[in-house]
């Protein structure tokens, strides 16, 4: 028997298989049963993939081996998401076009794929940034662009059945989602307007639209970020100061899906977590609008604020109006009187994190605007004052604060020592600081004095109609995400602009929209984008191109699409595979994207279905979130504002800041100073206070991430273990949700059984003759009950429990000194999903011709799996004393009598009388004596 040699294993399996995909062509769309796995494709950097990426998609691979065994048509495949900012900052600093880099990095992941065993359907191949995909991402927006949402219909529709309603009726009688500051207009004043005119006022309605929005601005990379990408104030990449700014951007209306969006969550199979995060994301909140006249102010008599509240009941409570520094009420204040206390008050809020904003601390800041609002009902004037606790993404920017009832305006009101009436007794406050009536009514408040709560809440509504100073109306927290941002490498929008400075689109027959070249990659230095660096940004007319791009997001909202049908250059797929394919039956990826990614996805997959492209309405059936794989962090402390760093029992004594060295420097806590001075410029001059002549590292688990310096190479662990090894590994770590550390110490214990597999085979083969051997009975228990457990396992996404199972399996098999052909055989079956590499090779030293990936997965019987024997504990008066096994078809007497005349209960029993022996079958037998 010749050694278990992996590597050279891996490499032979490793070509025939290159080979067989290479060859293999498309199975025709003729099956019954067809199973669509996804994995969040990955961003493709040039570091590589490290051994904690590897966890979801060696489960989602084992899912596809296991159902392609089960006879379904799978499509397991595999892209890059390829536009990103890393791409562009390495194109900036190295003058390299961001498309070089991205391919090397590309055939980088793909070959780390192929080495840990990842069968992916790589003829359907995606890469976001290449024209022959981005050309659908640009139509998908054209779709947006020229479409409106119909509120009588629930959906949206072609731009042109609006336009035919507003040639009809103007925009009176149109019931749309549309911007706040839309104006009125009749039939006739449309037919009237200029084109120009009439573009600007579809702007207020199109899912894809332009205007000014406070965005994310970092300086240092030119260029939006999304919230995602800002920590503590700083752009995740680079770690660079960010602030608010007021920018013409394009924004995507996903407001108008906001109650679909919600709905449709109930019938997917999600984890729970995620989709309550995607409610509260979404926020919906029932209440009313409420419109405040403002008294004189500035010269200026007609102004109102309106109001959102979900207790429009509490209305006689309220004792002041609190603005956001973003308010429109606010700017004009500041900018009729140029107060510079309140306009660098209004910077500042604007900079901060909406987190940081509603920390309490942040209650203990605001300026009142000497203006005062009139009461709507008792006509008493209500103080007029701007906080950076009040968003401007809540509601309208405004809340009436009602201290009696809310514990935020009650801490406000307390600071600056402004009214508060008791307007609701209670002693019970509830988790939001309002607080319960006495007996559920409400006093003191006018005609709602006796009401309860809800009889309360009708009447106001009622009443604010009747008055018309205010509607009953549903508030959702969701905003539109803006879609706009200052890159070069990213899709181009098929938008160009003509003198009147509005967007207008570019004919489907214009795309793709190519990245053209450029001089330079940054900002040109008036800070208009990268494109603007282009020769001829402009269409055949001569009129300009927009000079922003799509986000990172854009191509990652439909990948899944695309995929079903990737080289089809007429459209961005056909609806005999998308009819086919949808839904994604089983998606995995991080929880992190349960706000971004999963919501957008959703989004476009609703506005394509409104239009009739698509059948699904939902993308993915079922979602499964990975757990993230740990590791120790090695960590140096730094002396503040000094290039110095001291060793880890002497840093109490300093003001340090740690900083995450990579764990290749440290050995047993040690830092190899050299190594650490080599690895940055910065530090070749660095000075090190030491502790008995070594610098000792302080250490933490954490996620194992390259920004964290403690990534582990999966070329290493291969090169050690192998592929096999490493797949048994990530999955025998523990539950595949679950976040789990990384110890080689398991990965050895892997390894050995791997090994023992290998033997255990080939002494099995020695031993078979011409004719079967006749196979013990409990031979084919452990197998048929082993293949109901991984089966299981596997359905369940419970790997570790398969592969401690076919552990299990193992030692049982190999106590026998025959084991019969067909169960071996079987086991391979079991073991082929997660080491497949070993399987493949074993399959064929047994002599099977074809290949094991066409060959059914096993099925169990049901009749093996049916006890004999059980072993029955013993109780006397309660106390089990011993463990009696009798055949499950024993009848009562004899186990009585067997029982009875035992040494153990004897013994026990010894001088006692027995009255009763109760035997509850297949759990255990009493004596009461």
């Amino acid at each position: 028997m010749r050694a278990y040699n992996f590597t050279l294993i891996e490499e032979k399996w490793r070509s025939i298989w290159k080979k067989q995909l290479e060859t293999i062509p498309h199975e025709p769309l003729q099956y019954a049963r067809k199973y669509y796995i996804l994995n969040m494709f990955p961003y493709p950097s040039g570091s590589g993939l490290h051994v904690g990426h590897h966890t979801g998609y060696v489960a989602s691979d084992i899912i596809a081996r296991y159902y392609r065994h089960k006879g379904y048509h799978v499509m397991n495949p595999m892209g890059f998401d390829a536009f990103g900012l890393p791409a562009e900052q390495y194109a900036i600093q190295t003058g390299q076009h961001p498309a070089i880099t991205t391919e090397k990095n590309v055939n980088k992941y793909k070959k780390q794929f192929q080495q840990i065993g990842l069968y992916f359907d790589w003829d359907r191949q995606i890469n976001t940034s290449e024209p022959t995909y981005y050309k659908w991402t640009q139509w998908i927006f054209l779709q947006l662009f020229n479409s409106w949402y119909n509120n009588r219909t629930q959906k949206a529709e072609p731009i042109e059945t609006l336009i035919q309603a507003f040639i009809n009726n103007g925009n009176h009688t149109v019931e749309a989602v549309c911007d706040e500051d839309t104006p009125l207009f009749s039939a006739q004043e449309w037919n009237s307007f200029t084109a120009s005119e009439q573009q600007a006022k579809l702007l207020h309605y199109r899912l894809a639209y332009l205007r000014y929005s406070m965005v994310n601005w970092c300086e240092a990379l030119g260029t939006v970020l999304a919230n995602e990408e800002v920590k503590n104030g700083f752009s995740e990449i680079g770690s660079y100061p960010v602030t608010r700014k007021k920018m013409k951007q394009w924004s995507l209306r996903i407001t108008a899906y906001a109650e679909r969006l919600l709905e449709d969550l109930t019938n997917l199979d999600w984890p729970l977590s995620t989709k309550e995060m995607q409610r509260n994301w979404i926020g919906r909140s029932e209440g009313a609008e409420i419109i405040f006249s403002v008294l004189s102010v500035q010269g200026k008599s007609d102004q109102i604020i309106k109001v959102f509240t979900t207790r429009p009941e509490t209305i006689f409570g309220a004792c002041f109006i609190v603005l956001a520094p973003e308010h429109p009420f606010v700017n004009f204040i500041a900018d009729t009187t140029g107060d510079t206390i309140l306009i660098d008050y209004i910077h500042k809020a604007r900079n901060q994190p909406d987190r940081n904003r509603l920390a309490e601390s942040i209650f203990l800041t605001g300026i009142f605007l000497d203006a005062y609002a009139i009461h709507p009902f008792t006509g008493a004037k209500l103080p007029i004052w701007v906080a950076d606790y009040v968003l401007p993404s809540y509601g309208t920017g405004a809340v009436m604060g009602v201290p009696a009832h809310n514990s935020r305006d009650y801490l406000f009101a307390q600071s600056f020592k402004l009214p508060s009436l008791s307007v609701i007794k209670s002693d019970k406050p509830l988790e939001d600081g309002r607080y319960e009536a006495t007996e559920g009514t409400l006093i003191n408040s006018s005609f709602l004095n006796g009401l309860s709560v809800p009889m309360a809440f009708a009447n106001i509504i009622q009443e604010l109609v009747r008055k018309k100073i205010g509607k009953y109306k549903i508030n959702y927290k969701v905003r539109d995400p803006i879609f706009s941002r200052q890159r070069y490498w990213g899709e181009p929008f098929p938008i160009y602009y003509k003198e009147d400075g509005l967007p207008y689109a570019l004919s489907e027959d214009q795309l793709p929209l190519v990245l053209p070249e450029v001089s330079s990659y940054q900002p040109n230095k008036s800070g208009e984008p990268p494109l603007s660096n282009a020769l001829n940004w402009t269409t055949p007319e001569g009129y300009p191109l927009e000079l922003t791009t799509m986000p990172g997001w854009a191509g990652s909202s439909w990948y899944f699409l695309r995929y079903m049908d990737a080289h089809n250059a007429n459209a961005f797929v056909s609806k005999r595979e998308e009819e086919y394919w949808n839904p994604v039956d089983f998606y995995i990826g991080g929880a992190e994207h349960a706000t971004g990614h999963l919501l957008y996805a959703r989004f476009w997959t609703k506005v394509l279905h409104d239009l009739g492209y698509i059948r699904m309405k939902e993308p993915f059936h079922k979602l499964f979130h990975q757990g993230m794989i740990l590791n120790f962090s090695a960590l140096a402390y730094r002396i503040k504002d000094k290039n110095e760093f001291v060793s880890f029992h002497l840093k109490a004594s300093y003001d340090v800041v740690a900083i995450h060295v990579p764990i290749k420097f440290v050995h047993k806590h040690i830092l190899d100073i050299e190594a650490l001075k080599k690895w940055r410029p910065e530090f070749a001059d660095a000075t090190f206070i030491l502790e008995d002549g070594k610098y000792i590292c302080g250490s933490k688990i954490e996620k194992m991430s390259k920004s964290k310096h403690n990534v582990v190479n999966q070329d290493t662990v291969i090169a050690q273990y192998g592929a096999d090894a490493l797949r048994l590994y990530l999955m025998f770590l523990g539950p595949l949700e679950e976040s789990k550390p990384w110890d080689l110490a398991g990965i050895e214990g892997c390894s050995r059984f791997l090994h023992k597999v290998w033997r255990f085979v080939h002494y099995a083969q020695d031993s078979w003759t011409t004719t079967e051997c006749s196979n013990s009975k409990e031979i084919t228990k452990t197998m048929h009950q082993t293949i109901q457990k991984v089966t299981e396992a596997i359905q369940k996404c419970s790997f570790n429990t398969a592969v401690s199972s076919l552990m299990i399996c193992l030692n049982k098999l190999s106590a026998h000194s025959k084991v019969e052909k067909s169960i071996v055989e079987k086991f391979i079956l079991l073991l082929e999903p997660f080491a497949p590499y070993i399987a493949a090779e074993l399959w064929e030293s047994i002599g099977k011709g074809s290949s094991i990936r066409t060959v059914s997965f096993p099925d169990w019987d049901e009749a093996y799996l049916v006890e004999t024997n059980y072993a029955y504990p013993v109780a006397i008066n309660g106390k089990i004393r011993t463990k009696i096994i009798f055949d499950c078809n024993t009848p009562d007497a004899t186990i009585e009598k067997e029982v009875l005349i035992d040494t153990i209960i004897q013994k026990w029993l010894s001088g006692k009388t027995v009255k009763k022996v109760i035997i509850i079958h297949r759990k255990m037998i009493n004596i009461v004596a």
